[in-house]
């Protein structure tokens, strides 16, 4: 089966009514979104950033370029200061976050983590809100959030999963 190539001039000008898409290597590639659960984790998670740091910008659903031919599009995306300028973020946020949906693989999660941390994103936070886990990834090592905090430092941000999943 063939695949047709998109060019990132057309994938910027695009935009789909079912929710964004990642753009990879000229690849148009589907994200597992849309159901009421995770949109409403989503928006926990960045209503509890907003409300805890208002001087960080932070989105649900964002294009990050990570790549000159790579669009990611992080569940959630916080910026360590204002609102970036211009359509898309282009210079690495402090941290991004992956809320897994059950048809999510772990292979293309990987691959989005590897993204992340290759474009200098220092956090990336992955939720599994069915099992109630959560996990940060850094350049350095990953590691479950034992006590159900995810955390960041420099500067400093905290996220209560046990609050956001009333678990």
């Amino acid at each position: 089966m063939a695949t047709t190539l998109v060019s990132v001039e057309e994938y910027l000008r695009t935009s789909y009514p079912d929710g964004d898409r990642e753009y990879v290597d000229g690849e148009i590639v589907e994200r597992n979104v849309g159901e009421i659960d995770h949109a409403s984790l989503q928006t926990r998670i960045v209503f509890y950033l907003l409300s805890h740091y208002p001087q960080f910008w932070a989105a649900v659903a964002v294009r990050v370029q990570v790549k000159s031919s790579r669009f990611r599009v992080p569940d959630v995306t916080l910026v360590a200061g204002p609102r970036p300028a211009g359509k898309i973020v282009t210079a690495p946020p402090h941290l991004v976050v992956e809320v897994l949906s059950p048809d999510d693989r772990a292979g293309a999660v990987q691959e989005k983590i590897d993204d992340y941390l290759a474009f200098g994103i220092p956090y990336v936070w992955v939720v599994n809100p069915r099992t109630g886990r959560g996990y940060v990834h850094t350049t350095e090592a990953a590691r479950e959030a034992k006590d159900g905090i995810l955390r960041t430092a420099d500067p400093a941000t905290e996220l209560p999963l046990y609050e956001l999943l009333g678990k």
